[in-house]
Order: C-alpha cells, then sequence, then structure tokens
C-alpha cells in the first residue's frame, strides 16, 4: 500500500510540474498513430528504421536521421523489425521565446516572433538526413537529457537542460528547411507594447530616468509626450529621441506597458470589478483595454482573472 501510494505520489508530482523541454528514448516494434502533438516534435532514429506516414507521403527513415514536426501535425510510423528513437517535445511558446531572441533587432515582440515561425516553416513535416556521424556526436546529449527529463527537476537543472537542447538542435538546425522571408531593420515597431522589454545596453539618461518615474507614481493621469517634456526641459523631438534610446519603446508605449502589468496585478491579487480596476490605470473604455491587454497578455482581462485570481 505504502508503495501504491509513493508511486501515485511520484506520478502526480511529475504531471504538476511543467516541462518546455522534455526528451524520450524507447524502442518500438509495432505500428504508432497517426498521432499529433500540440508542440515540436524532434525524433531521432538511433537504430533500425521504420516508414513513416505523414503530411510528406511514405517515406522511410533509418539511422541517422530525424524527423521534424510542426505542432498540430499528424504522423504515423511502422517499424521494420523495431526501432530506437529519441524523442524531444518542445512547447511552442518555448520555440516562440527564442525566435524573437535570435532576431531580437528586427521584431518588435513575440506576436511577430510568432509570425515569423510562421511564414518561415511552411512544411510541417521534415525529414532531416544528418547521418551516423553527426548522430554519434549528438547521442550523448540526448541520453543525459531523457535522464533528466525523467527525473521531472526541470527548474533545478534548467540551464543544463536548456545547455543540452542547445547543443542539439546547433547540429540539426542547418538540416532544417525554411522559407526566404526577407527581414529588414525597418519592421521593429516602438507603438506596440512589448515582452520580453526591448532596449539597448545603453547608460540612462536622468531626464528619462525621470519621465519613467513620473509615469510609474501615477499611471491613472492622462500623460502626453508634451507634458512629459516640460517636466523634465526637454523639447519634444529630444525627450522622444532619448527615453525611446533608454528604453527601448516610446513614453506611451512604455506608459502601456506599465498600465498592463498594473491591470494584470490588480485582476491577480485583489477583489476590484474588472471595469474599476481598468479606470484605476487610467483606462476609461473596455473594448480598447480587452484589444490591447489582450495583444499584449494574449487573452482578456476576464479570462486572465478566471485563471490568475489569488484573493479566496
Amino acid at each position: 500500500m505504502d508503495t501504491l501510494s509513493s508511486d501515485i505520489g511520484r506520478q502526480e508530482h511529475s504531471l504538476k510540474e511543467f516541462m518546455p523541454i522534455t526528451a524520450k528514448t524507447c524502442v518500438f516494434r509495432q505500428a504508432i498513430g497517426p498521432c499529433a502533438y500540440d508542440c515540436v516534435k524532434l525524433t531521432v532514429i538511433r537504430d533500425g528504421s521504420a516508414i513513416l506516414c505523414s503530411q510528406l507521403g511514405k517515406q522511410p527513415v533509418t539511422i541517422g536521421d530525424v524527423v521534424l514536426l510542426c505542432s498540430n501535425t499528424l504522423c504515423a510510423a511502422e517499424p521494420e523489425d523495431r526501432c530506437t528513437v529519441s524523442t524531444i517535445l518542445i512547447d511552442t511558446d518555448y520555440m516562440i521565446d527564442h525566435m524573437f531572441w535570435k532576431h531580437a533587432g528586427l521584431l518588435s515582440d513575440r506576436l511577430e516572433a510568432k509570425d515569423l515561425i510562421a511564414k518561415l516553416y511552411l512544411e510541417p513535416a521534415q525529414v532531416l538526413r544528418l547521418g551516423v556521424q553527426r548522430l554519434e556526436v549528438i547521442e550523448p546529449w540526448l541520453d543525459e537529457l531523457a535522464r533528466l527529463s525523467a527525473r521531472c527537476r526541470y527548474a533545478n537543472r534548467f540551464n543544463r537542460i536548456q545547455a543540452l537542447w542547445f547543443l542539439i538542435a546547433d547540429v540539426i538546425s542547418p538540416f532544417i528547411k525554411v522559407s526566404p522571408v526577407r527581414l529588414s531593420r525597418y519592421q521593429r515597431e516602438r507603438l506596440r507594447p512589448s515582452t520580453p522589454r526591448h532596449r539597448r545596453f545603453v547608460p540612462l539618461r536622468s531626464e528619462a530616468m525621470q519621465a519613467a518615474q513620473l509615469l510609474r507614481g501615477d499611471l491613472a493621469h492622462h500623460w502626453t509626450i508634451r507634458e512629459l517634456a516640460d517636466q523634465v526641459h526637454l523639447s519634444v523631438p529630444q525627450f522622444s529621441r532619448v527615453f525611446t534610446e533608454s528604453y527601448g519603446k516610446t513614453p506611451m508605449a512604455y506608459l502601456t506597458m506599465l498600465r498592463i502589468e498594473e491591470l494584470a496585478r490588480l485582476l491577480r491579487e485583489t477583489d476590484l470589478p474588472v471595469e474599476y480596476a481598468i479606470e484605476a490605470v487610467g483606462w476609461h473604455s473596455m473594448s480598447y483595454t480587452i484589444r490591447v491587454f489582450r495583444a499584449y497578455v494574449g487573452i482578456t482581462p476576464g479570462v486572465y482573472r478566471r485563471n490568475h485570481n489569488t484573493v479566496v
């Protein structure tokens, strides 16, 4: 009975712990699928061979091949005798974050990163022919990643798990087919609130710090660029340039970000009605707030409250 209880406890613990990167090595002797995952799936063929059935049609895979499946892509596989594979599952939001930071100089936020991924990876299923030599390079990393995944201690081994994934991805990524997309420095938008925050690492001007403090100190005030510029004794064009260089976004975009963060806190930590919380941060239009909040957080204020409110 005690053993059963401890097994159940371990299972419950593993279910509770979310792991954006997880890996597993297994041998299969019978047909699998068709099935789809709401994540990116990488399957490395380490021994044996199989027939893959997906949007690619029927295709043989063997030692040294990697099957890349985008999220929600149906795929089935039938081994020829038996097949040993290592499978890595990667959360799509995690991939979006990495795409954002890879092109942080050109993209304004995660929404643009998501759009870029959709344009780059038009093929939902790919077979990457790494070969045996490259497989031998990544096999120790696959084994360690699988061991760490089985222990379900993602937070404790966060850096090592990420490091292993980066090492594997560095070998695999040159084989991934992507669509030609022209990126330009003019793509960056500074008017949209973004997270993580854009900024160059330069010393903050005292005028920018003073203006940011004014905004944080009174979110509900109807601030204008001219009023802020007057407060810090700069012309409007000069103030806009100084502030944007310091914080990576315009003063009004920065104010929007602060208001959304405060609104999210009020929705999480208080029982203030949504409309009153919106007014408390300086907005008076419910439709505008819903549109901006959804663009920044991904869901409406009402849904955010239901999912995250901690007030009993």
